[in-house]
């Protein structure tokens, strides 16, 4: 871990078989799907890698191999669950306690808001008591589990 700070996703995934269905929405042996925490946006998933790695660089083949057929399908199924017009892809692992990489993919519906398109969309994020609530994520992630199983 970078500067001895813990890393979220590494903690969480140790305890894999207690973690909420939002922290668990999908899996295989390489990928996690997660709702974001913290953030104002209903649907705004986290690709994570199941090891602990700080860059895209650092993939094995066979994770790459699978990451932009996760990306593909997470969009696809935002777009079946939230009825988003398409989903953003992004990729930054800088802050405090989340270099592990991780994707997101933020849906993008018709309606939303032009300050907050592109990048602008990071403001979503550390929303306080603006943030999605445990109970509609856990919703959400079990929809999308079920489209993303289908």
């Amino acid at each position: 871990m970078s500067d001895g700070v813990e890393c979220y996703a590494c903690a969480r995934e140790g305890e894999f078989e207690r973690l909420p269905r939002y922290e668990r929405i999908a899996v295989d042996e390489h990928w996690r799907v997660v709702h974001a925490v913290g953030c104002a946006l209903p649907g705004w998933l986290v690709l994570l890698p199941r090891r602990h790695l700080e860059s895209m660089a650092e993939l094995s083949g066979a994770e790459a191999a699978s990451l932009g057929v996760w990306q593909v399908r997470l969009a696809r199924a935002l777009e079946v669950v939230t009825g988003c017009r398409k989903a953003y892809v992004a990729q930054f692992g800088e802050a405090e306690g989340f270099a592990h990489v991780h994707f997101h993919v933020v849906p993008r519906g018709e309606d939303f808001p032009v300050e907050w398109r592109g990048p602008r969309v990071f403001g979503l994020l550390k929303a306080g008591e603006r943030a999605v609530p445990v109970e509609r994520m856990n919703e959400l992630g079990e929809r999308l589990a079920v489209v993303l199983e289908g």
